[in-house]
C-alpha cells in the first residue's frame, strides 16, 4: 500500500502539479512535431499517410472513451475516495485491471476480424481505391494498442489519484520516441528496390504503435509498483464495486461514443476531399500542443483533487481549486488561440512545408488550424468543467450534453460541406466545442462549486483577453515585417522563433502590467516544484 494523500492541496501545489503534467505533455508534443515533420516530408498528404492516419485513429478513438474518457472518469473518483478512506483501493484497482484486460482482449480480436467495416465507417470515401486496403492492413497491426494504452491509462489514474504525476505524464512521450526511428527505418527500406511508394514506411509506423504501447504500459506498471501498488492479472470478478463502476461508466461510455461520432462525422466529410484527412490531422496535432499541455494537465490533476475534496466535504477547497484551474486555463489557452489564428500560415509553412508537403497543403492546413484555434479555449474549459460532474459520479449529464453537441457538429459539417468544402469538418468541431461548454456551465450553476466565481477570477479574466488581443496585433505586425524571412530557407526558423517568443513576451509584459496575472505567483510555483 501507499500512504494516503493529504486532504488539502494549496493553490501553489495545485499549480505545481499542472506544470509537472504540462511540461511532460509539452515534451511529448515536441516529439510529436518531430514525428509529423518526418511524416510530412516522406509521405506528404498521399494515400499512405491518409491510410495510416485512419488506421491509427481507430485504437485512439476507442481509447478516448474506453480508457481516458468513460472508464477513467468513472474509475478515478471511486479510486480516489477509496484511497482517502483506506477502503482497499489496491484490490479495487486490481479487479478493474483484470476486468479491463478480459473485455478489451475480446474486443480487440473482434475488431481485427471486422477491420474492413471499421475502416469504411471511419472513411467511406476510401472505398474503391488503394487507401482502403492499406488502412485495413495497418489497422489490424495497430489495433491491439487499445488494450495496452487502456491498461496504461488505468495505472496512470492510480498514480495520479495518489499524487504521483510524473511517470503517467511521461508515458505518452514514448509513443513518439518509437515513431521517429520507425519512420527512419521504414524510409531506409522504402529506398531499396521494389519500394518507393511509401508503403514500407506506413507498415513500420503501424508496427510501432503496439510496440510503443508495451513500453508505455511497462513504464507506468513499474512506477505503480514503486508507489506501493501491486496490480497484476487475476481471474475477473464481478464484485459489487465492479457493478457500481459499470453503472457509472456506462453513460460516460455513451457520452464518449457521441464525442467520437463527432470525430467520425469530420473524417467522413474529409474523406471525400483528396488530402483533407491529412490537412485536418496535421492541424489537429499542432493545436493539440496547447490543448494537451493546458487541458490535459488540468484534467489529470483536477479530477482526483475535486474527488478528494468532495469526499472530505471541503466545498471551499473545491471552489478554490476550480477557480484557480479556470484562471490557469484562460491565462494560457486564450493567447494560444489568438496565435493559432493570426500566424497559422507561418506555423504550418515552417513546421511542415518540405519534401512531399507543398504550398497548397500549407494553405489548406493553415485554414483548418485557424478554425480549430477559435475553439481552443472551449476544449480547454471542457477539461475544467467536466470533472465537476465526474467527481460527483454524474456521468449522465455529460452524455445528454454530448448528444446536443453531436447534432450541432453533424448539421454544421454535413450541411456546410457543399459550400465551404473540407473546412466544414473543422468548423463543426469548433461549434460543437463551444456548445458543449455552454451546456456544462449552465448545468453546473446548480452546484455549489461552480456557481461561485471568486473576485480574483472575475478581475483577471477580462484582462487576460485584453492582453491576448494586444499580443495578436503585435503578431500580425510582426508577420508583415518578417514576411521576406518566412519564405523557404533556413532564416524562416529564426523568423518564426522571433514571432513566437516575441508574442509571448508582449503577452506576459502586457498581462503583468494590466494585472491579468502575477509573475510572482509563477515564480513561487516554480520554486515549490524544484523543492
Amino acid at each position: 500500500m501507499t500512504d494516503t494523500p493529504q486532504r488539502t492541496t494549496s493553490p501553489i501545489r495545485l499549480a505545481t502539479n499542472f506544470v509537472t503534467v504540462g511540461l511532460w505533455t509539452f515534451l511529448s508534443r515536441i516529439l510529436g512535431f518531430a514525428r509529423d515533420i518526418l511524416m510530412a516530408a516522406y509521405l506528404g498528404t498521399g494515400p499512405v499517410a491518409e491510410a495510416f492516419n485512419i488506421a491509427f485513429s481507430l485504437p485512439n478513438m476507442f481509447r478516448r472513451f474506453f480508457a481516458e474518457g468513460a472508464f477513467g472518469m468513472a474509475f478515478i473518483p471511486m479510486f480516489s475516495k477509496k484511497l482517502e478512506s483506506g477502503d482497499d483501493p489496491q484490490g479495487f484497482a486490481r479487479d478493474a485491471f483484470s476486468g479491463m484486460t478480459f473485455i478489451l482482449t475480446l474486443f480487440s480480436v473482434l475488431c481485427i476480424l471486422i477491420m474492413p467495416a471499421l475502416v469504411w465507417a471511419m472513411a467511406s470515401g476510401f472505398a474503391g481505391d488503394a487507401r482502403f486496403g492499406l488502412a485495413t492492413s495497418y489497422g489490424r497491426v495497430a489495433f491491439p494498442y487499445i488494450l495496452l494504452i487502456s491498461l496504461t491509462a488505468l495505472l496512470s489514474g492510480v498514480l495520479n489519484a495518489s499524487g504521483r504525476f510524473r511517470a503517467a505524464a511521461a508515458a505518452p512521450a514514448l509513443l513518439n520516441l518509437t515513431f521517429i526511428p520507425a519512420i527512419l527505418i521504414g524510409a531506409h527500406f522504402d529506398a531499396l528496390p521494389g519500394g518507393g511508394d511509401g508503403t514500407r514506411i506506413g507498415l513500420a509506423l503501424a508496427w510501432a504503435v503496439p510496440i510503443a504501447g508495451v513500453f508505455q504500459l511497462a513504464t507506468v506498471w513499474l512506477a505503480s509498483r514503486r508507489a506501493g501498488f501491486n496490480i497484476g492479472l487475476q481471474r475477473p470478478r464481478l464484485t459489487p464495486e465492479m457493478k457500481r463502476l459499470a453503472i457509472i461508466a456506462f453513460p460516460a461510455i455513451l457520452a464518449g461514443g457521441v464525442v467520437q461520432i463527432n470525430l467520425l462525422v469530420g473524417r467522413q466529410v474529409a474523406s471525400y476531399f483528396d488530402g483533407a484527412i491529412n490537412w485536418l490531422a496535421y492541424a489537429d496535432r499542432l493545436y493539440q500542443l496547447p490543448l494537451g499541455v493546458v487541458g490535459a494537465a488540468i484534467g489529470v490533476v483536477l479530477l482526483p483533487e475535486l474527488s478528494r475534496r468532495l469526499g472530505a466535504k471541503d466545498d471551499a477547497g473545491g471552489r478554490q481549486a476550480l477557480n484557480r484551474s479556470t484562471e490557469f486555463a484562460l491565462m494560457l489557452s486564450i493567447p494560444a488561440a489568438v496565435a493559432l489564428v493570426v500566424i497559422a500560415v507561418p506555423l504550418i509553412s515552417v513546421m511542415y512545408q518540405r519534401g512531399a508537403f507543398t504550398a497548397d497543403d500549407t494553405a489548406a492546413t493553415a485554414l483548418v488550424l485557424a478554425v480549430y484555434g477559435l475553439g481552443l479555449p472551449a476544449f480547454v474549459l471542457q477539461k475544467v468543467l467536466q470533472p465537476l460532474y465526474y467527481a460527483r459520479e454524474d456521468t449522465r449529464s455529460p452524455f445528454r450534453f454530448a448528444l446536443v453537441a453531436l447534432v450541432v457538429n453533424a448539421v454544421a459539417a454535413v450541411a456546410l460541406a457543399p459550400f465551404i468544402g473540407f473546412v466544414a469538418a473543422a468548423l463543426g468541431t469548433t461549434l460543437a466545442g463551444w456548445g458543449m461548454v455552454a451546456q456544462l456551465w449552465s448545468g453546473s450553476r446548480n452546484m455549489g462549486l461552480a456557481a461561485q466565481i471568486d473576485a480574483q477570477l472575475r478581475r483577471r479574466a477580462w484582462r487576460i483577453c485584453v492582453a491576448a488581443g494586444i499580443m495578436g496585433v503585435a503578431l500580425g505586425l510582426g508577420t508583415w515585417a518578417l514576411q521576406p524571412l518566412l519564405g523557404p530557407g533556413h532564416m524562416r526558423y529564426l523568423a518564426l522563433m522571433i514571432l513566437v517568443f516575441g508574442g509571448m513576451g508582449v503577452y506576459f509584459v502586457t498581462g503583468q502590467a494590466l494585472g491579468a496575472f502575477d509573475i510572482r505567483e509563477v515564480k513561487a510555483m516554480l520554486r515549490r516544484r524544484k523543492a
